[in-house]
């Protein structure tokens, strides 16, 4: 069975009022639009072109969730729990309505995911720099009384990075926060050298979020540039934010999250930081093929798997296993099942049950394929 799936632009407020209707060759609609989902979960099933949901059909038990995502503006700095965690925090929240404030686990799901930039340009923030390279950045800032404060918290014993987080997070820093913004402002403004890209970045995030602490969490996070092909594969206890461009996402079907500043949304800040891994390091970039039509993004996840498909006009025959899941994202592009076929346009997917072994793709454009992992 092949599906011709759409669905709406969701219009969270960080979402771009240009990128999605770009890609898709459309007038923009005047509202933010940041993500269109393309899945069964509850929250926003995709609809099936000639009538109905997605969930109708499968019941809502795909494994994934896969998305375009459009950010003019950053996302929260945010978290995801492991599979054991998500257990034990549903369990324990299990008293308190779905939609109680004071809950932070939607369902008992992990929530690894998978960001492949389709803009020239996708800028996020993904993991913890390592604090060596850190103190490093501090150093191209004004010595104020602030900076001196945060430099020596890092450059103290222990779990440095952890306290670190707490302080700014638990409100413990005080006017503190408002200094080192005011450093990081100035310093952009300058030539930082190495750091300057980063700094000119950060102090956006602050003309977005002024006097977060978030944005001084974002001085310790890696500063990630993304070009059209690249993909991040972002793993539970991560600490990650998206902060502009245009991309194709899937994740584990989970609405899992624990924020950790550049929010008005409730942070807490202990459950944060029972999942966060403060272990820092640089967070490796999945590139794409540079021969051959097919790159395929490894990820250690048995939850899904994706491919991007470059068609040049030739014919391409694709092995399927599973439900899957094509998401058209350039050109024209025709997608062939057992009895079935569609055209496809861009933004748009064909979905294939699992009784279909092979697709065929014929066009000349690009493709991205979801699947269930392995």
């Amino acid at each position: 069975m092949l599906l011709h799936l759409t669905n709406a632009p969701r219009d969270y407020a960080w979402g771009s009022e240009t990128l999605l209707a770009e890609l898709e060759g459309r007038a923009p609609s005047g509202a933010p639009e940041a993500e269109v989902w393309f899945g069964d979960h509850p929250g926003d099933p995709a609809d099936v072109v000639g009538g109905g949901t997605l969930d109708a059909v499968t019941g809502g038990t795909l494994p994934y969730l896969l998305k375009l995502l459009a950010a003019a503006q950053p996302l929260s700095i945010q978290v995801h729990p492991t599979l054991a965690q998500a257990k034990q925090g549903w369990e324990r929240e299990s008293g308190l309505a779905l939609d109680d404030p004071q809950r932070n686990y939607r369902d008992a799901n992990h929530k690894p995911e998978l960001l492949v930039a389709l803009s020239e340009r996708f800028e996020s923030l993904s993991g913890l720099r390592p604090v060596a390279q850190t103190l490093q950045l501090i150093d191209a800032l004004a010595p104020t009384a602030a900076v001196v404060a945060l430099r020596e918290r890092l450059s103290a014993e222990g779990d440095v990075l952890r306290d670190t987080l707490e302080w700014l997070l638990d409100g413990s820093a005080g006017e503190a926060v408002d200094g080192v913004i005011d450093a990081v402002v100035t310093a952009s403004r300058g030539d930082a050298g190495e750091w300057s890209d980063t700094l000119r970045a950060i102090a956006r995030i602050a003309d977005t979020y002024p006097g977060d602490p978030g944005v001084v969490v974002a001085l310790l996070m890696n500063h990630l540039v993304l070009r059209r092909g690249e993909g991040v594969f972002l793993r539970a206890g991560l600490l990650h934010a998206y902060l502009s461009g245009l991309g194709v996402e899937i994740m584990a079907a989970s609405d899992n999250v624990l924020r950790g500043g550049l929010t008005p949304k409730r942070i807490d800040v202990p459950e944060l930081l029972s999942l966060v891994d403060t272990a820092p390091g640089l967070v490796p970039v999945l590139r794409p093929a540079e021969e051959g039509a097919i790159t395929t993004y490894d990820v250690p996840v048995p939850d899904f798997a994706l491919r991007r498909i470059v068609l040049d006009g030739s014919p391409t025959s694709v092995p399927v296993d599973g439900r899957t899941m094509v998401l058209a994202t350039g050109g024209t592009v025709r997608i062939e099942g057992a009895d079935a076929a569609i055209d496809l346009p861009v933004g748009a997917v064909a979905y294939a049950s699992d009784d279909e072994t092979e697709l065929r793709l014929s066009g000349v454009g690009e493709v991205f394929i979801a699947s269930p992992g392995r």
